[in-house]
């Protein structure tokens, strides 16, 4: 076992697990007052979840055997018998074990991106189900099908670094679906401006998933070697290529920057970037990342009103799109100058289309998996559990009707006012329509 390697994959996993509690702040902190506690509740009870789910069956449905290229196969449940410290990798020198928390960090954290779509109108029994329906016969699979040396995407030369198939692509085509199935919020078109709950909120959370993302990227090395260097440097780099070309067209187009165009543009860059990170140059990560923002801006700002889905928290616009724009690209900006093991450069550095042609074949093969199986799983379970929570619950906020707690004291008040007075009315109106002797 090597140290060093199996020290940076530890730090890299806790790093991507501070990235879960990051995104509930950056989500809580985008939604309306009256959602804030469902929100957050929604992103972080995915810790527990998905890492019980991995130790019983995920770690072995991703990585043990091989079922024609799609799924593994089950044959330590809850890893009884899975000898933990045997070597993943003699190069590396890292375990089993290790390389099986790094992986679990990944399994909380997809799933978690796909809630910025369904804030305010989903049932939480309906999410908590999808999700465990959702790990098995998707994330797993994705993560079998592209990490797996025997995945099927892995056998046809796809290159997916740190998760731009498994992870973005993936959670967001799922959010896509989720809100067309969960239909628009009552509300939805009537207000010009969606009132966040808290700002500096939204920062905090941008922060941390940035730091935490260089254990998503760097950590997928898989040790401290200069893949991982050059994985940090790409990501820095395009982060803030997206984020300064996310604000300079807001001043363009909106006459101002944004703390929320910010914001949004760092996730773009950073999730633009994540399947190319261990492949491109610095040059090639600022295109990646520039690219990856303008196309999530042109789409969350000029074809998103004209489909008219609600996505609240555009989950698709930012994962989804920019997650498709960086796996195309890592065909067309990859260079062996990066990382040598690959087999051939892109389309930008000599390379051909033949690289490009394969992220295209990966990206469409994830886009129709995806979409097929969350379409089953949705229509299956809306036999037996309702999705969507009534008219009143939503109006009242799913923080009172799911769970009975509020984000701050203001709302409680202001709503046990609304019930006083309200029943008060009702009292003088019953009374004033009383008939008379």
């Amino acid at each position: 076992m090597n140290g060093s390697n199996m020290t940076f994959l530890i730090i890299s996993s806790v790093l991507v697990f501070f990235m879960t509690p990051g995104l509930a702040f950056f989500y809580g902190g985008l939604v309306s007052r009256k959602n804030v506690v469902n929100t957050m509740l929604s992103v972080f009870f995915i810790c527990g979840i998905a890492v019980l789910l991995y130790a019983a069956v995920g770690y072995e449905l991703s990585f043990n055997g091989n079922i024609g290229g799609i799924i593994g196969k089950v044959d330590h449940f809850f890893l009884s018998g899975l000898d933990l410290a045997k070597l993943q990798s003699k190069e590396l020198g890292i375990s089993v074990g290790g390389y099986l928390i790094f992986q679990m960090m990944f399994a909380i954290i997809t799933p978690a991106l796909f809630v910025g779509a369904i804030v305010g109108r989903m049932r939480f029994n309906f999410l908590l189900i999808f999700i465990v329906l959702w790990s098995i016969f998707i994330y797993y699979p994705m993560v079998h099908i592209v990490w797996s040396a025997n995945g099927l995407l892995a056998s046809f030369g796809v290159l997916d670094f740190a998760g731009g198939t498994v992870v973005h692509i993936n959670a967001g085509v799922t959010a896509l679906l989720l809100s067309i199935f969960l239909g628009k919020r009552l509300n939805f078109g009537k207000r010009l401006k969606v009132e966040h709950y808290n700002m500096p909120w939204v920062l905090l959370g941008t922060a941390i998933l940035w730091i935490g993302w260089y254990g998503f990227n760097a950590g997928s090395a898989l040790g401290m070697n200069d893949v991982a260097v050059q994985a940090f440097l790409t990501t820095t780099i395009a982060t803030g290529a997206a984020m300064i070309t996310w604000m300079v067209v807001d001043m363009i187009v909106v006459k101002k920057p944004t703390l929320e165009g910010v914001c949004t543009g760092t996730i773009c860059g950073l999730v633009g970037i994540t399947p190319a990170a261990g492949f491109v140059t610095a040059a090639g990560s600022f295109w990646v990342g520039a690219i990856s923002a303008l196309a999530s801006y042109g789409f969350i700002t000029y074809i998103k009103p004209k489909l008219k889905y609600d996505d609240p928290l555009d989950a698709f616009g930012c994962h989804g799109v920019s997650g498709i724009v960086g796996s195309i690209l890592t065909g067309a900006f990859a260079s062996k100058a990066a990382n040598s093991s690959i087999s051939e450069n892109g389309l930008f550095y000599g390379g051909g289309w033949h690289q490009l042609f394969i992220q295209l074949i990966g990206t469409l093969f994830t886009m129709v998996f995806v979409t097929v199986v969350v379409v089953i799983i949705v229509m299956v379970m809306k036999l037996f559990v309702k999705i969507r929570v009534n008219e009143d619950e939503e109006i009242e906020g799913l923080d009172k009707s799911e769970h009975g707690e509020y984000a701050d004291y203001t709302v409680a008040s202001q709503t046990s006012d609304i019930e006083k007075y309200g029943k008060e009315f009702q009292g003088q109106l019953a009374q004033f329509n009383k008939p008379k002797s």
